[in-house]
């Protein structure tokens, strides 16, 4: 180091210029090493949001097929109740011509009774 009291205005001019390199030197900024897995918080954002949109689709398909099926159940089920009134239909004319043919032959039987009398 030098004198101080020995030194020219030169002198002085440098070692300031040197000083304040120095301390400009403390901000400049410094490599560094990079995450290799970084992503910015624009990308993590886009990332969301397509995770959130995709839940929510899948949300809407399956109430979209909920909705579906409740329609084809309660179709089946209102077909089910129509064929079984048909049944039901059916059964009730079977069992009244079966009465009537009853009725019919028990009238025949009484009248082929009372011929043999």
């Amino acid at each position: 180091m030098q004198e101080p009291k020995r030194s020219n205005f030169n002198d002085r001019a440098a070692a300031s210029a040197e000083a304040k390199k120095a301390l400009l030197a403390k901000f400049k900024p410094k490599p560094t090493v990079t995450d290799p897995d970084f992503k910015s918080r624009e990308q993590r954002r886009q990332e969301e949001l397509a995770a959130v949109r995709a839940a929510r689709e899948a949300e809407r398909e399956a109430l979209r097929r909920a909705q579906a099926e409740a329609q084809q159940a309660m179709r089946q089920a209102s077909l089910d109740a129509e064929l079984s009134e048909l049944d039901a239909k059916r059964q009730e004319r079977k069992e009244r011509k079966a009465a009537m043919k009853a009725e019919a032959r028990a009238k025949r039987e009484a009248k082929a009774a009372e011929r043999r009398r």
